[in-house]
């Protein structure tokens, strides 16, 4: 039996939120559903795993609230729980940017569907940015887009500071992996007096579902929250692993680099991955290794 794993997010006004964590914790925990569910007071956000009648049951639960009856979801399919328990947790911010006057529920940019986005990217007037991280952009990104190279969504608001202008950038194009970070980014964005900011509905993993290979203007994989760590085209599983030292994801290039120690380290550790790894974490991480190693050992004699 697969197991669906499903994606949404929706900005609302949530006055309630805090309410919501009981029931919903209960009510994923009797259908066997693992993942995160975010709640704040501007929406809810999360990606699940579960059977195929779970996902529905849950879906359908959400969308019995008039505020979430046009709760939109992606899903993918996979083999085993890419998650290995449920979290329902309340937050500040169900994606965290750090500029509490930014709304998405007042204002967002232009919403372009994945069949119009390679003709919009394509206009030669067009500014395309990657919002996300640093780590994630390097497995992955759309052609000829710019890196902020920011190690968290945090940092965007300087990046837009300093490097865009609302008189030399009249049009830009933004996208994230499901959409989400694009939602605060475009609204941060008209705020600060861009005119025509657009951004890539469904978010990348929408828009490797839905146009194929041959047309795909994206190049690599992208990664994803979970332990599928990175998917492609059609999303079929990726090629990548992460590193149990800092978080950062590995090809098969890195697991041959003499700074690759399995279970350990990898090149990227200490350098811009999402969990520096320290010398604490080296430690505890090479005595989480040894017995693996042991086995290994004794299988091998």
């Amino acid at each position: 039996m697969s197991i669906v794993v499903a994606t949404f997010y929706q900005f609302f006004p949530f006055a309630d939120y805090a309410e919501w964590r009981s029931p919903l914790y209960s009510l994923c925990e009797q259908q066997a559903i693992k993942g995160t569910i975010l709640l704040a007071s501007e929406g809810i956000n999360a990606t699940i795993a579960g059977s195929r009648s779970a996902v529905d049951t849950l879906l359908a639960n959400l969308r019995s609230d008039p505020r979430l009856s046009d709760l939109t979801h992606k899903e993918s399919l996979c083999p085993d729980y890419p998650f290995d328990r449920l979290k329902v947790r309340l937050k500040k911010e169900i994606v965290t940017l750090g500029q509490p006057n930014v709304n998405p529920n007042q204002q967002v940019g232009t919403y372009v569907s994945p069949q119009e986005w390679n003709q919009l990217i394509g206009d030669p007037e067009v500014t395309l940015i990657d919002t996300r991280n640093e780590y994630e952009v390097q497995i992955g990104s759309f052609r000829g887009a710019q890196n902020p190279h920011t190690d968290s969504f945090r940092e965007f608001p300087d990046y837009v500071k300093t490097h865009l202008d609302p008189q030399k950038h009249p049009k830009v194009a933004m996208f994230c992996t499901g959409g989400i970070r694009c939602e605060k980014a475009t609204a941060f964005m008209l705020q600060q007096g861009f005119q025509e900011v657009y951004h890539l509905q469904g978010g990348i993993l929408k828009y490797l579902e839905e146009v194929p290979e041959p047309e795909s203007l994206w190049e690599g994989e992208c990664f994803v929250f979970d332990q599928r760590i990175a998917v492609k085209t059609g999303l079929a599983p990726g090629s990548y692993d992460l590193c149990a030292g800092c978080g950062y994801p590995i090809s098969e290039a890195d697991k041959a680099s003499p700074e690759y120690e399995e279970g350990i380290c990898c090149p990227h550790c200490g350098d811009r991955s999402p969990y520096p790894l320290t010398p604490e974490k080296r430690a505890r991480q090479q005595a989480k290794s040894q017995p693996s190693q042991l086995k290994k050992t004794k299988d091998n004699k």
